[in-house]
């Protein structure tokens, strides 16, 4: 009966999931996607992932909405805290995935973050969350692996056309 109770679960989250959605409600993030060339392949690119601070999954840097901020310029702020990260962004989003957040207690909450390509110039050994995550570069097609998302996925597989 277990897999029963699972099901049930993962259901009633689905619903309630479908539900917020339905009515709109939806979280804003913002995120980057920092990307270098490869040092061992002519005309390619690695790509940046962080791991998250609860779950340890891989993730790019995303963070909520500021004040009088852009939404590039958030996604800028985002890599610099959580990866250590300086470059040059493109105002222009790369593109929007899907998510599920997870809140404080048992909540859960359906999350659109529009997703931004950012160019590392510098990558820094001091930084805001130095030792809350870890960081590693990935090709693109390893990173899409390493990420749970289905929309990220896609995204980071199609990450060279943009990086150009």
């Amino acid at each position: 009966m277990p897999a029963d109770s699972t099901n049930r679960t993962a259901l009633a989250k689905l619903m309630k999931v479908t539900d917020l959605l339905l009515k709109g409600k939806v979280m804003a993030q913002y995120a980057a996607a920092c990307v270098r060339p490869n040092p061992g392949a002519e005309n390619d690119v690695q790509v940046l992932l962080i791991t998250s601070r609860d779950s340890r999954r891989w993730v790019i840097p995303k963070g909520w909405s500021m004040p009088r901020k852009k939404p590039h310029e958030i996604a800028r702020q985002e890599a610099w805290e959580e990866a250590g990260v300086r470059g040059q962004v493109k105002k222009k989003p790369l593109g929007y995935y899907t998510y599920v957040k997870k809140l404080k207690g048992s909540g859960i909450a359906p999350a659109l973050v529009q997703v931004h390509l950012l160019n590392v110039s510098e990558l820094k050994r001091d930084y805001p969350e130095r030792g809350q995550r870890e960081r590693h570069w990935f090709s693109p097609e390893e990173a899409a692996g390493a990420v749970d998302e289905p929309e990220l996925k896609s995204l980071l597989r199609g990450i060279r056309k943009f990086s150009k």
